[in-house]
């Protein structure tokens, strides 16, 4: 039975950029009233048992910490909707390894966070309620070591740990509903990379809002400015990165017509870079190392964003000439080298890079990377097999090994390692649409209609999952096998029930 539906379901999830804007303020919108609605309604109250006020938290009797992860739930989906995210293993990886090890260090209470890495090379960085993160890659091109880059994400930190959504309700609560829609669409807007239209937005929801609130907005800032110099040096992070960071981002956009969106979201004022500068100087002073896995996980982004692989190739000679042992350099070169096609030279400096590095997991995997890229599959696929005996589920190692496997036409066995995935990363869209594809070249349709299922289901389409259940559904009936049909038909109900109340 041919595939029935999408051909290609990113081109379905990923529309166009001013439909995605049309919904997230109608989304907006939607979410003001129903917590307006909220607020005022004893009834819906009481539908409510969990939003109880915790001891000092006011807001808490509004917005829930339940509510929050709701709202972060359905948000996350409209990212994957809406926007173009990086797919590479590596840079998901050490993305969300250094946010978990800032979050470890941070005043959250629910450590577990949603990462978004976005596909984008303008700096932005938004936090959305529920414990969501979004990075735009353009963030780490931005920040010149580890400290700045994670001066950005410690902000971010700070505005979840300070629940300063629902506090902003709080203080909004008595607004007229389209204000505070306003408010909240601009946001939305400029988290989601509105161009104009998020200027535009953002800018009317300023004009209307009145000082107390522009106030509040302020002092907000100042306050994750704060408690995120805090969360830098519980980490070991240097604190005078905020000051640079954000002195740097002023200077270069200081004359521009079009910021970045960061600038848009967090309005930087020679005051609030000085109170960050000021604050820094509160913590004793010493020598912070830099990261050489930020910078080469930078040097990935370059080279992804880069015009021509030969052109940044040759940077990076020019680089090597005057620094021969920069090992940054040496890879950003080899990474240029790979994808331009000169996989001889490329594995000669990959040889010498990680050949002496057999432990570390993301040598393993950049070096692995490289040996795909060269198309020297066989002795990819023995290192990642080496390295997932000893690392079991390892996210970048088995993405690697499926691709790899793929790549040799072992469709099967590459099924076998992403359903895997799918297990213990359910959330991951991207290890759904991979384990879509790699299902289809192995001839199993049932898996891809599932697979495509629960890939729609991450991005919100639930009449886009349920078509593929159906479909696979109708693959399964007339055979001896009655536990997979019940389980197609419940997981129907289920996304029913999702769709019903999404609707209603």
């Amino acid at each position: 039975m041919p595939i029935q539906a999408d051909a290609n379901p990113r081109a379905y999830c990923r529309c166009a950029f001013p439909a995605v804007l049309n919904q997230c303020l109608w989304m907006a919108a939607c979410l003001t009233l129903a917590i307006l609605l909220a607020i005022t309604t004893p009834a819906a109250q009481a539908e409510l048992p969990d939003a109880l006020p915790e001891l000092g938290d006011a807001s808490s009797s509004i917005i829930s910490p339940q509510l929050e992860r709701k709202i972060g739930r359905d948000f996350l989906k409209q990212i994957n909707a809406g926007l173009p995210t990086i797919e590479d293993p590596l840079l998901k990886h050490y993305t969300l390894r250094h946010m978990t090890k800032l979050a470890q260090h941070s005043e959250l209470d629910d450590k577990l966070l949603s990462v978004a890495l976005i596909d984008s090379d303008q700096i932005n960085a938004f936090a959305a309620p529920g414990g969501v993160i979004g990075i735009n890659l353009g963030l780490m091109l931005a920040a010149e070591d580890v400290h700045e880059y994670s001066a950005v994400l410690a902000h971010e930190l700070a505005h979840l740990s300070q629940r300063h959504f629902a506090r902003g309700i709080e203080e909004q609560r008595s607004q007229a509903l389209p204000n505070l829609a306003g408010l909240l669409a601009a946001v939305m807007i400029g988290a989601l990379g509105g161009g104009e239209a998020g200027i535009a937005a953002i800018s009317t929801a300023q004009a209307a809002a009145q000082a107390n609130q522009l106030r509040y907005s302020r002092g907000r800032e100042q306050e994750a400015d704060r408690i995120g110099l805090n969360t830098l040096v519980n980490a070991d992070m240097d604190p005078n990165a905020m000051g640079r960071m954000f002195e740097r981002m002023q200077r270069q956009y200081r004359f521009s017509r079009r910021p970045p969106e960061f600038l848009l979201t967090h309005p930087l004022t020679e005051s609030r870079i000085a109170d960050a500068r000021g604050q820094a100087q509160r913590y004793p002073s010493i020598a912070y190392d830099d990261s050489e896995e930020f910078h080469l996980m930078r040097v990935r982004a370059q080279v992804y964003y880069a015009q021509s692989p030969q052109n940044i190739a040759k940077q990076f000679r020019r680089t090597l000439r005057s620094e021969p042992n920069n090992r940054v350099a040496q890879y950003g070169l080899a990474l240029a080298l790979a994808e331009a096609g000169e996989a001889t030279e490329a594995l000669v400096i990959a040889d010498q890079l990680f050949g002496n590095q057999p432990d570390l997991l993301l040598s393993v995997a950049a070096y692995a990377d490289l040996l795909i890229k060269s198309e020297k599959i066989d002795q990819a696929l023995r290192l990642l097999s080496h390295q997932l005996v000893l690392n079991p589920d390892n996210r970048p190692l088995a993405m690697l090994y499926a691709d790899g496997l793929a790549k040799a036409e072992e469709y099967d066995q590459a099924q076998a390692v992403l359903a895997r995935q799918s297990v213990v990363n359910a959330n991951d869209a991207d290890v759904w649409y991979n384990l879509a594809e790699v299902a289809g070249q192995a001839g199993d349709i049932l898996a891809v209609h599932q697979a495509r299922a629960e890939y729609f289901v991450l991005h919100g389409s639930y009449q886009r999952a349920i078509q593929h259940l159906e479909y696979a559904r109708r693959l399964v009936r007339g055979k001896a096998n009655q536990p997979e049909l019940a389980r197609l038909e419940q997981r129907i109900i289920d996304l029913r029930t999702r769709l019903r109340a999404a609707r209603s």
